[in-house]
């Protein structure tokens, strides 16, 4: 067929017209499939990209001409038809063409009703959206007559315009064109789409396509029909339609009267389109089938019956929640409609930590009380509790509870373990509260609008209601908000869809992916996730327990080096029993154990009633307790005495913790599979500071292997976190096996940002462009990056079998692993719940760089 088209760019859609998605936008391309399906598909034809763009800017063109495609006398509809659907676009025009002459043809064809609603749709859908007169003007009772409506429109009209409703089609058609094209160019449209992630000059395709009127004698009606649960992806053929109605009503007007009632398939509420029209519905069932196939895709098709005429107006992608869009890809691939490596690119990898988390409802009532960083995903109900003893005491009942601090410190470790939700005024998306409930799967918001008195143990809302101690919240860590009262839950899934997508995903994938694991359970969860391993066990989380807790504060407080050795002595056989834990749950897979980091202080109680405690435990005064915590306290400890610096300094630590795990190197190799430790020294910045670190282990290994007859393997490198590390990264490499940028730490100190604190004015720094994304949020490419680029370059070029890897909260980003994959980096390590994002998104750049 020849295509048609005049200066202004509108082509008949046939099967060979040049239509593609770039120039004339998802909806047109999906019409001409479906046409080339042979599918009842109306006249259509599709204005470009281009046009509507000439059209926006006052261009003239030949409307009698774009009319005449249609024939004599005819109804239009026109709809949007953008690159992308998630853009949107303006509403659909229907019934363009009705005027006096044409309602009174109607009135002999269909009946006055029919005639009169096409009508007075037509009137109130132009005055409204076309000439942009008040809509309250046009709004009419459904109780009214149509024949009385139809004329109090009309005269309404006429009132406000001061003339009689337009009467020429191609004048309307004009108008309706232009407006929609100015309406995608105006301020507020293009705001929105760039929301949405639509380029400032996305363009907009207009379709121009003959009435299907879906009213008058015989079966009439519109509907759409799909082969799909939204919700779930399982097959059901499921719908709406509607007897009497045009466009999208069935699916846009609510419960329908009893006299306009058909269900699609047998329902034993009413009759059905299957039972009425058995022929027509079949038909129906087979076009929705052979659009699967052909468009590779589960379709929802709009349809129109006219008199027992079917037509097919639109097929558009089913909208599907997050589960439902794993279970269409997977099954679309073991039917064979798609390749593996589609399957595993249809899926969003970000997705996965709603399968993965219980979810709130969405369904549900929300009354939002607070709203902060969405710090970690996932749904929780419980009742509020201000500090951890509390906590625990709820956990010991069996009560959910969730913890509600200004921000927490590693004192609160128990409590966040007896707690199924976490809430803090202060914090940003690396904030200890942040760091600690993603490894912990919990859901988390940090920086919430409210205030917390922890002494009267309130929370006070930013709209002034005040809530206490044991009352009820929802926590919705997915969206950032917290809810009052109790919100209906969704489970966590992880069927036969999730595991088949992620076996497809590790078939392909050429980057490791470990997991951050500190206690045997996120050990455990990270072998449940199929983690390759642990690519940061962070040791000092395991001295929060109660008894350990007490031996730590011992030997903090020891003046004496004997006294401190006593103390540590204590301490090794707990370490012992941890490490041996862990090597049995990741037994033929690497873990990295990274030696004590933080300052010595944060073990320390941070008020008065925690000090007395201590005192008491200890028997000391208050006043050398309180002198102790004083002497230890830093101006600006992330800085100061913590990381490698406490291991030169006070050497019979980093020597326990040696040998705890050598010796459960050998306890754990007599019951499995051989280990070989990875040892990691923390926040190094000269090779000097390795060295020294390296001597200690070596010469603890040494002993352990005489006094046990055994003999084992380590491995022994440096978690990079300071920019110096990354800088000397050649000198630091010559005594260390593999070097792990700690992207956190990295960040905060190539910033000078703390990342506690930049949540208070990281937004108005992204909203005015000082920086793209939060940096603790989205690994900084330019900067952050090109320091691991600098330390992987320069460590491999001094030892070129240097293992390199990055074990910060940014290894679950599938943007960080993009680059990751391409500097050469051998691994990323996160939180054990984000391990299947990372999967599934080093997998989807493989399959990317196959297309």
């Amino acid at each position: 067929m020849q295509q048609e088209s005049d200066s202004l760019g509108f082509t008949r859609i046939r099967r060979v017209a040049p239509i593609a998605v770039e120039t004339h936008g998802g909806r047109a391309k999906c019409l001409q499939r479906l046409i080339r399906l042979d599918l009842p598909v109306p006249e259509t034809v599709a204005l470009s990209f281009d046009a509507v763009h000439r059209l926006a800017e006052g261009h003239r063109f030949d409307k009698k001409a774009l009319l005449r495609v249609f024939g004599d006398a005819p109804l239009l509809s026109v709809r949007p038809s953008s690159e992308d659907p998630d853009w949107g676009g303006p509403g659909a025009i229907l019934n363009i063409g009705m005027n006096d002459a044409r309602h009174a043809e109607l009135t002999q064809t269909l009946g006055p009703d029919a005639a009169d609603t096409l009508y007075l749709r037509f009137v109130q859908s132009f005055a409204v959206h076309v000439e942009r007169l008040d809509p309250e003007l046009f709004e009419f009772d459904t109780s009214m007559p149509v024949r009385e409506a139809l004329k109090s429109a009309l005269d309404a009209h006429e009132d406000e315009t001061g003339e009689l409703f337009p009467q020429d089609p191609a004048e309307q058609l004009g108008q309706v064109l232009r407006s929609m094209a100015r309406a995608w160019e105006g301020t507020t449209a293009r705001l929105l789409r760039q929301a949405k992630g639509a380029p400032a000059d996305a363009g907009l395709g207009l379709i121009v396509q003959a009435m299907s009127l879906g009213l008058g004698p015989g079966e009439s009606g519109a509907g759409v029909l799909q082969l799909v649960d939204s919700n779930t992806g399982a097959p059901l053929i499921k719908g709406r339609y509607k007897r009497q109605s045009q466009g999208r009503d069935a699916v846009s007007n609510g419960e329908f009267d009893a006299d306009e009632a058909l269900y699609l398939t047998r329902d034993k509420r009413g009759p059905s389109l299957e039972e009425v029209q058995p022929e027509l519905f079949k038909a129906l069932v087979e076009m929705s089938k052979l659009c699967r196939v052909r468009l590779r895709e589960e379709m929802q098709v709009e349809f129109t019956i006219e008199n027992g005429k079917l037509s097919v107006l639109d097929a558009v992608r089913v909208q599907r929640s997050s589960r439902a869009a794993l279970r269409i890809a997977v099954q679309l691939a073991e039917d064979g409609i798609i390749p593996r490596e589609e399957a595993i690119t249809r899926v969003p990898a970000r997705s996965l930590t709603e399968l993965l988390h219980q979810q709130v409802d969405p369904k549900g009532k929300r009354d939002v009380v607070a709203r902060g960083i969405a710090a970690s995903p996932g749904g929780a109900v419980g009742r509020i509790v201000f500090n951890s003893s509390v906590a625990q005491s709820y956990e010991s009942r069996g009560e959910p509870c969730i913890l509600v601090r200004r921000e927490t410190t590693p004192e609160d470790i128990r409590g966040m373990h007896s707690s199924v939700g976490i809430l803090t005024e202060r914090g940003g998306v690396t904030s200890h509260a942040a760091v600690i409930a993603r490894g912990m799967g919990v859901p988390c918001v940090v920086g919430a609008s409210m205030r917390i008195n922890a002494r009267e143990r309130t929370l006070t809302l930013s709209d002034g209601r005040k809530l206490e101690e044991g009352d009820i919240l929802t926590l919705d860590g997915s969206a950032g908000e917290a809810l009052m009262g109790a919100v209906k839950m969704l489970p966590p899934v992880k069927d036969h869809w999730y595991l088949q997508l992620m076996e497809w995903a590790d078939a392909i994938r050429d980057i490791g992916v470990r997991a951050n694991a500190d206690t045997p359970a996120d050990a455990a969860m990270a072998r449940d996730f199929k983690a390759q391993g642990i690519g940061l066990c962070r040791t000092e989380h395991m001295f929060f327990e109660g008894d350990r807790l007490t031996v730590m504060r011992e030997m903090i407080f020891a003046s004496r080096h004997e006294d401190r050795a006593e103390a540590i002595a204590r301490l090794l056989p707990m370490q012992r029993s941890d490490f041996t834990e862990l090597f049995r749950i990741m037994e033929g897979l690497p873990v990295c154990i990274r030696l004590f980091d933080p300052p010595l202080h944060e073990f320390l109680p941070s008020d008065r009633e925690g000090a007395k405690e201590l005192a008491e435990a200890l028997d000391l005064p208050l006043s050398d307790v309180t002198r102790r915590i004083e002497w230890l306290s830093e101006f600006n400890p992330m800085l100061g005495m913590r990381g490698v610096r406490l291991g030169i300094t006070f050497p019979e630590i980093y020597e326990m913790q040696a040998r705890a795990i050598f010796e459960a190197t050998i306890e754990a190799s007599k019951h499995g599979a051989p280990v070989v430790p990875e040892i990691m020294i923390p926040l190094v910045s000269a090779k000097r500071e390795v060295e020294l670190v390296k001597t200690q282990i070596d010469g603890v290994a040494a002993a352990v292997r005489n006094e046990t007859g055994a003999d084992f393997t380590y491995r022994l490198g440096v978690m990079v976190e300071t920019p110096r590390a990354a800088l000397r990264a050649g000198d630091i490499a010559q005594s260390a096996a593999f070097l792990s940028f700690g992207t956190n730490d990295l960040t905060q100190m190539a910033y000078g940002l703390s990342r506690d604190d930049a949540g208070r004015f990281m937004n108005s720094y992204v909203q005015q462009g000082v920086f793209p994304e939060d940096p603790f949020h989205m690994l900084d490419f330019e900067g952050v990056g090109e320091l691991l680029k600098i330390g992987a370059e320069r460590g491999r070029k001094a030892r070129p079998e240097l293992t390199v890897a990055v074990c910060g909260e940014h290894g679950g980003n599938p943007e960080s692993i993009a680059f990751c994959r391409a500097a050469g980096f051998d691994y990323v390590s996160c939180s054990p719940f984000r391990v299947p994002v990372a999967r599934l998104a080093a997998a989807q750049l493989v399959a990317y760089d196959a297309k």
